[in-house]
């Protein structure tokens, strides 16, 4: 008779970690401090502190690594991180459909955009908040390549950005208008010339965007398309940079339209009038493939489609000299200096 019996399985010790602390826990990875955190959680360092030891316990690993003052997630923390974002994304997605159920009209919207959208996306926002009194909107400004990378961890229930890369499982649809210009100091040589050939401004020094930028993608492709590259340039992470830089005479910057009101309206900074430009851009509402709206976030969406291309930016019509760019053999260095000039007429965006 054949007595062998079958092996147990293997049964999985239980860890018994709380919400709180994984709550704890993203924050701190988030801010990179357990000062930071305590601050924005209204707690002490040493809570903070005890909280992630404990559950360090739970897990049976160090989460965080000393390296100098700072503090790093070890691999294992950044599994955690990465589970944790997409448990609290899906609690918030549970919290919204149980509204949803109850029939209620409100909740919250995470919203990321990159850095150029910050100049429109909250007065978009305001009015949308002005219909819709009882939905809190959070807005993320971020950089194009960490907004993808929420997108990829689910993170924001919407997003928006230029075009976003094709192999993304992202779903994208275009609701207005983002010219890129070209840009001058008021008293720079090019402000006052037409339908400028772009050999000529390559002679200039090009102020732009870091590489990853949309921006700077989309320069580039033009000047690929031409046979042309930048031969001066000098990289900025932030559009108010590349306007002070300008402003300042340090060369032309490429920006978007919608960067612009400000500047054109006291006629501190000139749109250059470049062959082939404005390079016709959009802007892009983007989300997860198969994410799941709740009301407030399918209301959200339908206003940005519908509501945002009622008022796309213009350019400004500035009193030019009626002459066409000098040959290029006729053509000397452009001034830098730069002082403040009359006002340009008023744009309408």
């Amino acid at each position: 008779m054949n007595t062998s019996t079958q092996p147990r399985p293997r049964t999985r010790r239980r860890r018994n970690f709380t919400l709180r602390q994984l709550k704890l826990f993203e924050a701190v990875v988030r801010t990179g401090s357990f000062t930071r955190t305590a601050e924005e959680l209204l707690l002490t360092q040493p809570a903070v502190s005890n909280q992630i030891k404990q559950l360090e316990d739970q897990i049976g690993a160090p989460l965080f690594e000393h390296i100098g003052r700072k503090i790093f997630p070890t691999e294992i923390g950044r599994e955690l991180a990465h589970f944790s974002r997409d448990m609290f994304s899906r609690i918030d997605e549970f919290e919204n459909l149980l509204d949803d159920i109850k029939g209620l009209h409100h909740g919250t919207l995470n919203v990321a955009v990159v850095s150029t959208a910050e100049y429109f996306a909250p007065y978009l926002l305001a009015r949308f908040c002005a219909q819709h009194p009882g939905i809190t909107v959070n807005l993320d400004v971020t950089n194009r390549n960490s907004l993808l990378k929420q997108l990829a961890e689910n993170t924001p229930d919407m997003a928006i950005m230029g075009v976003p890369p094709d192999d993304a499982d992202l779903v994208a649809q275009s609701f207005m208008p983002n010219p890129l210009v070209v840009v001058a100091a008021p008293r720079h040589p090019l402000a006052t010339i037409r339908n400028i050939p772009i050999e000529r401004v390559l002679k200039e020094r090009f102020i732009i965007r870091e590489r990853g930028s949309g921006t700077r993608d989309a320069f580039e492709r033009f000047l690929l398309q031409q046979g042309e590259r930048l031969h001066q340039s000098m990289e900025m992470s932030s559009n108010e940079a590349i306007k002070h830089a300008v402003m300042a005479g340090l060369g032309l910057g490429v920006v978007s339209l919608h960067t612009l009101e400000m500047e054109l309206k006291l006629g501190r900074i000139a749109v250059v009038d470049l062959a082939g430009f404005p390079l016709e851009r959009h802007w892009h509402l983007v989300h997860r493939n198969g994410k799941r709206f709740s009301l407030a976030a399918q209301a959200l969406k339908t206003f940005i489609l519908t509501e945002a291309s009622t008022a796309p930016p213009t350019l400004p019509k500035p009193k030019r000299s009626p002459k066409s760019a000098p040959p290029p053999e006729h053509q000397g260095k452009a001034s830098q200096s730069v002082l403040f000039c009359k006002k340009e007429p008023k744009n309408s965006f």
